[in-house]
């Protein structure tokens, strides 16, 4: 074997490289751990942006004790989880204007209205009690309430039960205990939390 050989040059600069990103990684920083810090836990409230990079052990232990709300009396949970719904933004009372008679209103069943014939029958009768039901399963829910079902990935018609056992699943998902530390998509789980917290507030969860 010939140990001059420019192969082993190679070999040796290759090891060397890699040796210096590994030094260039972040090591974790709990204490006295001297492992790589590959996965980033955030710092908490009021530190939003701000993380720790720590081992996988250490995070997934620090996921476990990771509390957003710590320290936080119960009425001042209920406040962040209400000031939540409309994203901790002030708000007004704004008017509603009443709903004009369109040209639906005129129709009748035999497809017929004072200014136009409607051979079709597209604003008859049956058609107009169909949107009506459609319209009264949609004013159970404000905009906001819509807005999280569709964050759920469900519809108006969901029951309490069904979006439960959706949350449940998304949850179970996304946690990052069940992706084996990764908090990669720990944004997409805010806002499955924050939707859930939306029905639930308004009754419907």
């Amino acid at each position: 074997m010939d140990l001059n050989s420019p192969l082993f040059d190679r070999v040796r600069i290759r090891s060397e490289e890699a040796e210096a990103r590994a030094r260039q990684s972040p090591r974790c920083q709990h204490p006295g751990c001297a492992e790589a810090g590959e996965y980033k836990a955030p710092l908490g409230r009021n530190r939003e942006g701000q993380y720790v990079y720590l081992c996988l052990p250490h995070v997934q232990a620090y996921n476990k004790s990771y509390n957003y709300f710590q320290g936080m009396s119960d009425d001042a949970v209920a406040d962040f989880q209400k000031d939540a719904l409309t994203g901790h933004r002030p708000t007004w009372t704004i008017g509603v204007k009443a709903r004009g008679n369109g040209p639906a209103a005129g129709a009748t069943a035999s497809g017929t209205n004072g200014s136009y014939h409607d051979p079709l029958g597209m604003f008859g009768e049956a058609q107009r009690r169909a949107r009506s039901a459609a319209e009264q399963e949609r004013s159970k829910y404000g905009k906001l309430a819509l807005k999280a079902l569709e964050t759920l990935h469900l519809d108006e018609k969901a029951t309490p039960e069904l979006i439960r056992a959706k949350y449940k699943s998304w949850v179970k998902r996304l946690h990052p205990d069940a992706n084996n530390g990764d908090r990669s998509r720990e944004e997409k789980l805010r806002e499955i939390i924050k939707a859930y917290n939306t029905l639930r507030s308004a009754g419907h969860a």
